[in-house]
């Protein structure tokens, strides 16, 4: 049976947008990979041409708020950002839960292509976790 695997953001446009794409691609068919944020701000295009520079179209994804998944039964919970695991309301689930916190590239300014540095450097990080996290849990 296909593991469920929940990242949970701030606004999920960003990191959680990130993750799940990545998760999605190194999990293949071992896991149901959903996002969500507290709030949902849509997916930052930013993150789309971000993840699209390493081969991975999250274009499709949509921004969803933790509440359209509260009758899902997941196997894992991961908060990516210090705001979402102090802040995300609490819902019933057996999930077993991990928190690693990103930057978040959205809140970078100067010119653009320091912005667009910063949402690289976080995506390596993000891609780094989540290969290590499909390794040691599925």
């Amino acid at each position: 049976m296909k593991k469920k695997i929940l990242v949970l953001c701030t606004g999920n446009s960003c990191r959680s947008q990130i993750a799940e794409g990545y998760l999605r691609l190194f999990a293949g068919g071992k896991a149901e990979v959903y996002s969500a944020g507290i709030e949902a701000h849509g997916v930052n295009p930013k993150a789309i041409e971000t993840m699209k520079e390493d081969n991975v179209d999250i274009s499709k994804h949509t921004s969803n708020n933790i509440d359209q998944y509260r009758s899902i039964d997941f196997d894992f919970a991961i908060t990516v950002c210090d705001n979402a695991k102090e802040h995300c309301p609490f819902f019933p689930t057996k999930a077993k839960k991990f928190h690693q916190n990103f930057a978040d590239p959205a809140k970078e300014t100067g010119a653009e292509e320091e912005i667009k540095e910063q949402f690289r450097k976080v995506r390596q990080k993000i891609k780094d976790y989540c290969k290590k996290f499909v390794t040691d849990n599925l």
